[in-house]
C-alpha cells in the first residue's frame, strides 16, 4: 500500500480512539468490553515518545487516519528496556488489504533506533488473522494464558508471541 506513516499528535487521538473502539464489539482484538473515551486515553497517549516508545498513524490518500502502530514498554522495569510490545489497529475499511503487514514491517525497521531487541505481541488465541500475521514475520508463541479473559460470558485465552531481533 505504501501509505504515509508518521508520528501521532494529540490532534490524532480522536481518530486513534475511533479505530480502537471499532474493534471492541468484535471481541477479537481488545479486552475492553465497552468503547473507551478520548479523555480516558490521554495519559496512554502521553506515555508514548518518538525517541523510545513511539505511536504512529498511517493515512490514506485523502489524509484520513486508517491505522496506528504503537510501541509500549514491557513490564515497566529498567531491565526490560530493550523489550517492547507492539500493537497494530486498523480502521474497518483498511483491514485485509496488507496494511497490517506494512505496519509490522515498519515496526521492525524502527527497532534499532529505539534500542528494541525483542518484540512482543499479546493476541487473543481466537484471533487467527493476527496470529498468522505475526507468525509470517517470524514471531513464535512464547506464552499461553488459558481462559484469562471473559468476553460476554465466553472465556478466552491470550497468546503471547515474541521475536528476538538482535543479540
Amino acid at each position: 500500500m505504501n501509505l504515509p506513516i508518521r508520528y501521532a499528535t494529540l490532534h490524532d487521538l480522536d481518530a486513534i480512539i475511533e479505530i480502537y473502539n471499532s474493534t471492541v464489539a468484535g471481541r477479537m482484538v481488545t479486552a475492553d468490553t465497552e468503547p473507551v473515551t478520548v479523555q480516558s486515553r490521554e495519559r496512554w497517549f502521553h506515555e508514548h515518545a518518538p525517541e523510545k516508545r513511539p505511536l504512529f498513524v498511517v493515512e490514506d490518500d485523502q489524509k484520513r487516519i486508517i491505522g496506528w502502530l504503537s510501541f509500549q514498554s514491557f513490564y515497566g522495569r529498567p531491565a526490560y528496556d530493550a523489550t517492547a510490545e507492539v500493537s497494530i489497529y486498523l480502521a474497518p475499511s483498511a483491514r485485509g488489504k496488507g496494511l497490517g503487514k506494512e505496519l509490522l514491517q515498519y515496526a521492525h525497521t524502527c527497532c534499532p533506533a529505539l534500542g528494541v531487541k525483542t518484540l512482543l505481541g499479546f493476541i487473543f488465541s481466537h484471533n487467527e488473522p493476527s496470529l498468522k500475521l505475526f507468525e509470517a514475520f517470524g514471531f513464535e508463541t512464547w506464552g499461553q494464558f488459558p481462559n484469562v479473559a471473559n468476553l460476554d460470558g465466553i472465556e478466552r485465552s491470550l497468546t503471547i508471541v515474541g521475536k528476538r531481533l538482535a543479540p
